[in-house]
């Protein structure tokens, strides 16, 4: 299992962590938002999921990875 920290603008509220950690979810990984840094640590299989597929599920809740 690999471990990333990203930047991610955009996060404010308990939904935006349910729509970042739900979206890691359905992709096969798990996310842990920190809402006051506004980061996400995400764990992954790296054979699996992409970094790149990562940052498209959160990008597709409205949120910008830096």
């Amino acid at each position: 299992m690999t471990n990333i920290k990203l930047q991610v603008n955009g996060m404010s509220c308990r939904h935006c962590v349910v729509s970042v950690e739900g979206a890691l979810k359905d992709i096969g990984a798990s996310g842990k938002v920190d809402l006051e840094n506004g980061t996400v640590e995400v764990t992954y299989d790296e054979n699996r999921i992409t970094t790149e597929q990562i940052k498209a599920a959160i990008e597709e809740q409205g949120y910008d990875v830096i």
